[in-house]
């Protein structure tokens, strides 16, 4: 299904996921500018953002997913339809880990993330959010 094909109802679902995903965002910017940041809750939800923003334009062609918050397999499977894909898909490999990476105690991303890895990844993933976007025809935009 062409994006611009979809009816006021995919539209709004569409929208309703990229309006998430960009909550998503400026809870990442905000947890993260506190006087004492949360730099691991704040990179949960860059990740968050790319997914969300997949599922956005998957759902926009009709297309089923996964349950998945792996984001890299998502890519994978936008790039069947819209080899575009290819080019965020280091992007999804890097920010992917980051959907439970740092929420659990003693796992293999101790100690929590540096301000470095939260600017890329949210540098990555609004990265991603743009180019999802920037795919959609302006009606199916929050």
């Amino acid at each position: 299904m062409v994006a611009n094909c979809m009816d006021e109802a995919a539209r709004e679902l569409v929208r309703d996921w990229l309006t998430r995903a960009d909550h998503d965002l400026r809870s990442a910017r905000a947890l993260a500018s506190l006087a004492d940041p949360l730099l691991d809750t704040a990179i949960y939800h860059c990740q968050q953002a790319a997914e969300k923003s997949i599922k956005a334009w998957l759902q926009g062609q009709d297309e089923p997913f996964p349950k998945t918050h792996d984001v890299a397999e998502l890519v994978k499977q936008a790039a069947e339809f819209n080899p575009g894909f290819g080019k965020i898909e280091k992007a999804a490999a890097v920010l992917t880990p980051y959907a439970s990476a740092f929420r659990y105690p003693g796992g293999a991303y101790e100690p929590m993330p540096t301000r470095e890895e939260f600017d890329e990844a949210l540098q990555l993933a609004q990265s991603i959010y743009d180019f999802v976007v920037n795919l959609l025809p302006k009606e199916a935009r929050p």
